[in-house]
């Protein structure tokens, strides 16, 4: 009798038959065979039906795209095949046909598109292995703070006020008074690791920008690590085990889906301890240096040389779609266009703001906060994640401890990722001094009163504590090499975008 089977598990069944469920992802026709390519969640299997069994082969020919069917027949061995095997079908049971014409055909299909219907496009074979890489990267995250003794606390995402920047605070009526939605669950992480020392948060956290880049999501995951009895050596030291633990698990479950979304592992296999450091200061001479500003020049150049062969290509692309009669080959050619289209739009794009950006960090003012251009020039000029350290007080966060040393910096650090992903993690020592901190409340414009409770934490036993936030969505762009962080999370949700 056929055995009920995974996918995934099919290449330790040859010989066996089985049964698989699943959705029909594909099909084609090979002289009098029809070849079946059928998902299951799992893994992507070919499935090949012969024409002598009339009824299953009748379903094989006319069956339309995403139906759900059940698959019965005999395993076969193929290195050639998805997986390394291949099913010999002996019946095929339509659970449902799927009606007329899947919107997300093989034909090619802009970004918009996609987006607008995104709960079909997650069945695509690039959104499972983002969203699979995904699991394993907070399944890690979560794992290496149990195993250094963390404990889990879930912090409010309705809150009384700010805990970042006021501008960016989500409105909501909790019962006719006015509160916000989360920016961070620090500020309760803090109470928290008074009592058990090392604790973290996990859930979704918001902010109300209107900004459209590809970096930025209105709504986003953040795991929050706060420890007391910590400075800011101990918080960048956590920082860099924990990302460093977090690639290398990926690295190690995630190779075939890493190639299948065209990643470069080569920069990857660079994330070994030490990271990079560099103050905020020293940024701020590199972003002004000559030396860089030569780079940078001929950077751009070199990228203006790249962009005229791609537009030669698309163009070889276009005349070669006009010659072809062969459907596949059609509909294949389409989809390179589409694809060179949209990454010479991106390059002339930002070859345009380039000049811009380059003046920008020549004329950098010190005090201000780092931008998402001055982000990508920084990290650009070193091969592993960099920690820029000890920004001003002014660009920071009320609750970031002040250097004694230098009163105009405060004790915190950002870990920018290479290859222009910018900033994946926030984090500092936190002020544990409560004339102080109420102080930088003051300066921030907020009300003490709002944060009585917070001012009592450094009343009765402060201690020295810190931590960070680390963005899911930030660090799986990174890793998976996506050029927009609105694919590292299954319904995004950034300005413009609210369809479901």
């Amino acid at each position: 009798m056929a055995q009920e089977a995974d996918i995934a598990d099919l290449k330790q069944c040859a010989g066996s038959e089985v049964v698989i469920s699943g959705w029909l992802a594909g099909r084609r026709s090979g002289g009098k065979i029809v070849f079946l390519l059928v998902r299951d969640g799992t893994g992507v299997c070919q499935c090949i039906v012969e024409p002598g069994d009339a009824v299953a082969f009748g379903c094989a020919e006319t069956l339309s795209l995403e139906s759900s069917v059940r698959v019965t027949g005999t395993v076969r061995a193929d290195k050639r095949a998805p997986g390394g095997a291949e099913i010999a079908v002996s019946d095929i049971r339509v659970i449902h046909a799927a009606d007329g014409d899947y919107p997300i055909s093989r034909k090619a299909h802009g970004v918009d598109f996609l987006m607008a219907h995104r709960h079909l496009w997650l069945r695509s074979g690039t959104q499972t292995a983002i969203l699979k890489i995904r699991h394993t990267l907070i399944r890690a995250c979560r794992s290496f703070l149990d195993e250094l003794g963390f404990t889990l606390v879930d912090t409010p995402i309705l809150t009384p006020g700010a805990g970042e920047d006021a501008q960016s605070l989500f409105p909501v009526d909790y019962f006719g008074k006015k509160v916000f939605l989360a920016q961070t669950g620090q500020l309760y992480l803090e109470s928290a690791c008074m009592a058990l020392r090392r604790v973290y948060c996990f859930g979704p956290t918001f902010r109300a920008e209107k900004s459209k880049t590809r970096r930025h999501l209105a709504e986003f995951w953040m795991i929050e690590p706060e420890v007391a009895f910590a400075e800011l050596d101990d918080v960048i030291q956590l920082a860099e085990d924990m990302v460093r633990s977090v690639v290398s698990e990926v690295l190690k479950l995630h190779e075939h889906d890493l190639a299948h979304l065209g990643r470069d592992i080569a920069s990857l296999t660079k994330v070994r301890k030490p990271f990079a450091r560099i103050s905020y200061s020293d940024a701020v001479d590199l972003l002004r240096s000559e030396e860089l500003g030569g780079r940078l020049a001929q950077e751009m150049e070199q990228d203006r040389v790249r962009l005229e062969e791609q537009i030669a290509a698309l163009k070889q692309l276009e005349a070669r779609l006009a010659k072809t009669g062969n459907s596949r080959e059609h509909d294949h050619i389409a989809d390179n266009i589409l694809s060179a289209r949209e990454t010479i739009a991106e390059l002339e794009k930002d070859l345009a703001s380039r000049p811009d950006h380059i003046q920008s960090a020549r004329n950098f003012q010190w005090g201000n906060d780092l931008g998402g251009s001055d982000e990508t020039i920084i990290s650009g000029h070193f091969e592993t994640p960099v920690f820029v350290t000890h920004y001003p007080r002014e660009a920071k966060a009320f609750y970031m401890k002040i250097l004694p040393e230098d009163r105009r910096l405060v004790c915190n650090m950002d870990l920018l990722a290479p290859e222009g992903y910018g900033e994946i993690i926030g984090g500092s020592q936190r002020e544990e001094d409560a004339a102080v901190l109420l102080e930088r409340i003051g300066e921030s414009g907020l009300d003490p009163a709002d944060y009585s409770w917070y001012l009592d934490l450094r009343r009765y036993g402060s201690v020295a504590h810190g931590g960070f936030g680390l963005g899911i969505e930030r660090i799986l762009s990174w890793i998976c090499g996506l050029k927009h962080v609105r694919e590292s999370i299954a319904f995004p949700r950034f300005a413009g975008r609210m369809d479901m």
